[in-house]
């Protein structure tokens, strides 16, 4: 997640920063891969205490990876 938060700008045109992007991708799916999984093993209950319902997981992981920059 650190590595998300410290590149704000990839030059893509180098190889060095192709890699740099395909890093902060790959580090963002895992982040929203981990986030819905994670949510996926609460019960409907400890869903219910943190405001939640299954249909939001997705979209709250979503969130957590792509937009919270």
């Amino acid at each position: 997640m650190a590595a998300v938060q410290q590149i704000s700008a990839v030059n893509v045109a180098s190889p060095v920063g192709f890699l740099d992007a395909l890093l902060v991708k790959f580090v963002r799916y895992r982040l929203y891969r981990q986030t819905v999984n994670e949510l996926s093993a609460l019960s409907r209950r400890e869903l219910a205490d943190l405001g939640l319902n299954r249909s939001e997981i997705k979209r709250v992981a979503y969130q957590a990876a792509y937009e919270n920059n």
